[in-house]
């Protein structure tokens, strides 16, 4: 262990790897070129804290439910969201997510009523209407890539039911401008020199801008529902139109990509896992017959509750590739934290996958077990603590869409299954990639097989 150049004396010192740990750790990321593989290596080696050592990038690392607590409840106000030299900041400005104290709260109680569990529910028949439009152009034996299919999939559901917005149309026109927006937001060279010039982006984030005030300006002229999120940020008498686009862009990006990544993540597992394949198809078929009513009408709240096997699918895919897998803070003041100092103005990453992953909390961390959530068989006593699962962060800024993604997930999955059989496409080697969210990289690439006709239309 070394002491941190800026570490301050008469605390702990946040350990670092070095000497032999240290070449051990750099020989796994030059093998696996992946971050995360070197970070839970340190983990292993040093605990639950740790400080990576690179050139102009020494962030302080942090995982479990002890320190998550002081992070994200107890001292939260120790630490903040905002740094601006990030892409995140310049990209999203003033959004929710890169918000602090009173501008962040206020936000918050705009936008939150309408990612509540009612509005959600209330927008099933339309998640399965956008959904049905992606997969109607599916092949009826052939192969598709689920990243690419899913992030379709879930940029018709953000903007058609919380904006309004009929984007189907628009699909191929802003497909590259999304893309472009997130990679300007995911880890790079940025991370050691934030100075550094960005070319090639601006066009495109511009085309993105255009749209999304062209969202704004049609709703203030045209009216329109006023508890959607478009609608409650329109008519919020302290926001203009360049707040508003803040908040929809945070939303579109946050909110899709995310989603994107948990449906893609899903079908990977489960394609892995015939028989987890199999009793998922088994619920959703069983659950699928609306008794003549119109397209998804029987889809209520009792029958999403009733899908307790694809909620646990859901869970154990949150744990084991939770799409935000680290929350970035930075030191207000000297934070003394399980006694090691945390000097002001450091960068300290809560790291949601290392949470997930902790052997101290989860048996068998590495398997794909759906059935760790599955509560009639948690014996009395065995209750995990508090916030060694935060797939959508913790404490009082949690995610405020996490209840519509949880619940988007249960339909678009369903159906699909209802919908189409599915397998794995042989010979792919997928792999965890940093972007703005975690996602399977290259892709998920799945042959599908649609279902009886006669038996679809009874769907």
């Amino acid at each position: 262990m070394t002491v941190p150049d800026n570490s301050v004396q008469g605390n702990k010192p946040v350990p670092t790897a070095d000497g032999e740990a240290g070449l051990s750790i750099l020989k796994g990321l030059a093998r696996d070129r992946s971050l995360l593989t070197a970070m839970k290596a340190m983990q292993d080696e040093l605990g639950n804290i740790f400080q990576i050592t690179m050139p102009r990038f020494q962030p302080i690392v942090v995982a479990g439910p002890e320190f998550n607590r002081h992070v994200l409840v107890t001292g939260r106000d120790q630490f903040r969201w905002r740094g601006d030299s990030d892409p995140v900041v310049k990209l999203l400005r003033h959004g929710i997510l890169v918000e602090d104290g009173e501008d962040h709260d206020r936000l918050r109680a705009c936008m939150e009523p309408a990612m509540r569990r009612s509005p959600s529910l209330d927008h099933i028949p339309a998640m399965i209407a956008y959904t049905d439009l992606v997969l109607n152009e599916w092949p009826d034996d052939g192969e598709v890539d689920m990243l690419v299919e899913m992030r379709k999939i879930a940029l018709l559901i953000f903007l058609g039911t919380l904006c309004g917005a009929d984007f189907k149309a628009e699909l191929d026109t802003l497909w590259d401008p999304i893309l472009k927006a997130i990679k300007y937001i995911s880890p790079g060279p940025w991370i050691v020199w934030p100075e550094i010039p960005r070319p090639g982006y601006k066009k495109d984030l511009d085309k993105l801008d255009d749209y999304l005030y062209g969202l704004i300006r049609r709703r203030r002229e045209e009216g329109g529902p006023d508890n959607d999120l478009l609608g409650r940020l329109v008519h919020a008498s302290d926001m203009d139109d360049e707040l508003i686009r803040d908040q929809l862009l945070t939303m579109l990006i946050a909110g899709h990509d995310t989603s994107t990544a948990m449906l893609s993540w899903a079908l990977y597992l489960i394609g892995e896992h015939p028989e987890v394949m199999a009793q998922l198809e088994q619920e959703a078929l069983e659950l699928s017959n609306n008794d003549g009513k119109p397209e998804g009408s029987a889809w209520t709240e009792e029958l999403l509750q009733r899908m307790t096997y694809l909620d646990q699918v859901i869970k154990e895919t949150l744990r084991l590739f939770p799409p935000i897998h680290v929350g970035n803070r930075f030191a207000n003041e000297d934070v003394n934290l399980d006694g090691y100092e945390i000097p002001e103005e450091s960068r300290v990453m809560v790291s949601i996958y290392l949470t997930h992953r902790d052997e101290t909390v989860w048996e068998e961390p590495e398997q794909f077990c759906p059935h760790r959530f599955d509560r009639s068989q948690q014996a009395a006593g065995e209750r995990r603590p508090s916030l060694a699962y935060i797939p959508f962060g913790g404490g009082p800024r949690n995610c405020i869409g996490a209840t519509f993604a949880q619940i988007e997930g249960k339909v678009v999955l369903a159906r699909i299954l209802q919908r189409f059989e599915l397998q794995l496409s042989p010979g792919q080697k997928v792999r965890p990639y940093m972007g703005a969210t975690l996602e399977p990289r290259p892709g998920v690439r799945m042959i599908v097989e649609r279902r009886n006709q006669n038996r679809e239309r009874e769907l």
